[in-house]
């Protein structure tokens, strides 16, 4: 048995092509493009509402997700050890019985999610990012370098 076990999620962009994204420090949801987010010249994404830098930019729709994909793998693994079990205690004093394969719970798709959101355009860095119109009329922290914008376009 391999100790490794990969699964891909796959998260959707929305009509302009960005993808959901929440901080972990203040809660606001914003969105950002894959490639500017991918870019290596990006060191740190900055929250736009608060300014932090969060360790990870994931929505809860992903982490459920991502839970019930884990649970559905070890379930089948452990059924696959049982049923091993089984066919090797077939002979003998003791048998062993596995019995129905458990249910697994079901894997929504992850959807794109909240559209209320403006598409900035952030002088400092010539990047844009979708963020809350009260964010764009109040100021919002640049996502890439982190900058405070009043008069984003």
């Amino acid at each position: 048995m391999s100790d490794e076990i990969n699964m891909t999620i796959s998260i959707p962009t929305d009509a302009d092509g960005y993808v959901l994204l929440r901080c972990e420090h203040c809660g606001t949801y914003f969105k950002g493009t894959p490639s500017d987010l991918k870019d290596d010249g990006v060191l740190h994404i900055f929250c736009p509402s608060c300014g932090l830098i969060s360790e990870n930019y994931v929505t809860e729709d992903v982490l459920e997700l991502a839970m019930k994909m884990a649970k559905n793998a070890v379930k089948d693994m452990i059924y696959n050890e049982f049923k091993k079990m089984e066919r090797h205690s077939t002979r003998g004093i003791i048998t062993f019985k596995t019995g129905k394969r458990p249910k697994h719970e079901n894997e929504d798709p992850i959807r794109s999610g909240i559209e209320a959101m403006e598409i900035c355009k952030f002088p400092c860095c010539k990047r844009t990012a979708k963020i809350k119109p009260l964010l764009k009329m109040t100021g919002a922290y640049c996502p890439f370098c982190g900058v405070k914008n009043y008069e984003i376009e």
